[in-house]
């Protein structure tokens, strides 16, 4: 079953328990993080975390918690919701206090979700997605995983409305990343992956990929491309926690490669489910 955690309370996930004075509600003033978990155990728990302790360290958000408590709170989560295969969401905002931009001296507020797992429509990995480039509008600072995703929903729903599965983002002549997740590109062999700046989240999938092409012997190129690099790669693929692994076809309606998925992407992601 769907299962929540607030403070220290267990809660239905359905409860309404947000204060007005919630500073996440009223500023988006938190960070928070999505975890896969397969048959009962988080996936890449330890990346996971360490991306919130740093996210939550970069917005000077003290969790009063360590890693460690972090995950027994998980742990417990999980196994009173008695799903296997499930999303686990949790963020932390900087609390209730009346609405100031200053930060209050009160404790952070940290909540949790336990849900079942939202399946991807698996014709996506098989046939190939469709990408819309649109401009980057985000915040200078996109490797912070913060509540603040507005100009990501209106990049996605832009996608969603033209026909495409992702928004893919460009910022000064310069690909990033999609909406909502991380994008690599395949061209002679070689793995291409836009760096890990400021301008893009440092995925958890990514950081999976990346070192399942350095275990096949596949050569990695982390680099800037413009946009136009997409439509002459002979394959692309998407990445994130909620989708794994995805092929990219088409991009503003422009066939990729063969308009399939390629040989590439399919043995990285063959890679990727052992791990999983």
């Amino acid at each position: 079953m769907a299962i929540g955690y607030l403070n220290g309370k267990i809660i239905s996930s359905s409860d309404p328990v947000l204060p007005i004075d919630e500073r996440g509600h009223q500023f988006g003033d938190g960070v928070y993080e999505y975890i896969r978990v397969y048959n009962g155990r988080p996936f890449m728990m330890d990346e996971h975390m360490n991306r919130f302790f740093k996210s939550a360290e970069a917005i000077k958000l003290n969790l009063n918690h360590t890693p460690d408590e972090i995950k027994d709170i998980t742990a417990d989560l999980i196994g009173r919701s008695g799903l296997d295969d499930c999303d686990v969401y949790m963020q932390a905002t900087r609390g209730i206090a009346p609405r100031n931009h200053l930060f209050p001296n009160v404790p952070a507020s940290i909540s949790m979700t336990v849900k079942p797992f939202r399946a991807m429509d698996e014709t996506l990995r098989e046939n190939g997605a469709s990408v819309k480039l649109l401009p980057d509008e985000r915040w200078q600072n996109c490797w912070i995983k913060t509540l603040n995703l507005l100009p990501n929903l209106l990049a996605k729903q832009e996608a969603f409305e033209a026909g495409a599965f992702e928004a893919v983002l460009v910022r000064d002549g310069v690909v990033t990343e999609g909406s909502s997740s991380n994008i690599f590109l395949v061209k002679e062999g070689v793995l291409i992956t836009p760096p890990a700046t400021k301008h893009i989240l440092h995925g958890i999938t990514r950081i999976a990929v990346l070192d399942i092409a350095s275990e096949l012997g596949i050569s990695v190129d982390e680099r800037e491309f413009a946009p136009e690099v997409i439509l002459e790669a002979d394959e692309v693929f998407l990445t994130s926690t909620g989708i794994e692994i995805v092929p990219v076809t088409s991009a503003d309606e422009t066939k990729i490669g063969t308009g399939k998925p390629g040989a590439v992407t399919e043995k990285i992601y063959e890679a990727f489910m052992k791990r999983v």
